[in-house]
């Protein structure tokens, strides 16, 4: 993973709101949610939740696919945990088991 990927995402994450979609979405997993769903979990005002959906999807980090009539939201999993392994790859000096 590029620097620049890294700091988009964590910019997405950044604002409250995002990181309470992004941790609803995880929790859910494959099966995401509808944008109506998301609000209500995580009361969240649909016109500000677009914007909201919208940033962390620029960066890759959730997915919108249709089903039937609704756009679903997922988290991108793969991109999460390349996220992950990006902030930790060198962690205690590339050997990350004397972290725990």
């Amino acid at each position: 993973m590029e620097i620049n990927n890294a700091t988009e995402m964590l910019a997405a994450l950044s604002y409250e709101a995002r990181l309470k979609i992004f941790r609803h979405l995880v929790k859910l997993g494959p099966s995401g949610a509808s944008a109506g769903d998301i609000a209500k979990a995580c009361e969240i005002t649909a016109s500000t939740l677009s914007h909201h959906l919208n940033q962390m999807r620029s960066c890759g980090l959730i997915e919108r696919h249709r089903k039937s009539r609704s756009l679903i939201y997922v988290a991108n999993f793969e991109k999460m945990n390349t996220l992950i392994a990006f902030l930790s790859e060198e962690c205690c000096e590339g050997n990350p088991d004397l972290c725990r």
